[in-house]
């Protein structure tokens, strides 16, 4: 499964946050082979102007590291300043969104919580093809 992450920043420096993310994910062992950076085919869904400049992908093999991707993605987020989204595009077009300012307060608890929910979401089998795009559940925003 292949899947990509986009950043966008509150500042307009998404590509700064987006490099910083790929060496964060490349530190994780169980990441470093499997992350790329790649040029966006389209923006994703409600994305504006030219924010997305570049995308990460990563493929991974059923039964993969989603429990890696997951808790990078939220520890990446928790150390940083200002406001930042990642979104983790699937193949059949669900989105699992995570912003910054929903994770920078959480316990330790409640970080294993929201990483364990994105695996978990990542896991997901695709839905059947209804000629419908998936909006999946956002983690990281529930109030």
């Amino acid at each position: 499964m292949r899947i990509t992450l986009a950043v966008e920043t509150g500042t307009g420096d998404s590509a700064g946050a987006t490099d910083d993310l790929y060496d964060w994910l490349r530190q994780d062992p169980e990441l470093q082979g499997l992350v790329r950076r790649e040029s966006p085919v389209g923006a994703p869904a409600g994305a504006m102007g030219g924010a997305w400049s570049e995308v990460l992908s990563l493929l991974l093999a059923p039964g993969g590291p989603t429990a890696a991707v997951g808790a990078a993605v939220v520890m990446w987020l928790q150390n940083r300043r200002g406001n930042q989204t990642v979104t983790i595009n699937q193949p059949d077009g669900t989105q699992i969104v995570v912003t910054s300012e929903k994770v920078r307060g959480l316990t330790a608890e409640g970080t294993s919580d929201l990483a364990q929910r994105v695996a978990e979401a990542l896991r997901q089998p695709p839905a059947p093809d209804s000629g419908e795009e998936g909006t999946g559940r956002p983690a990281g925003q529930e109030d």
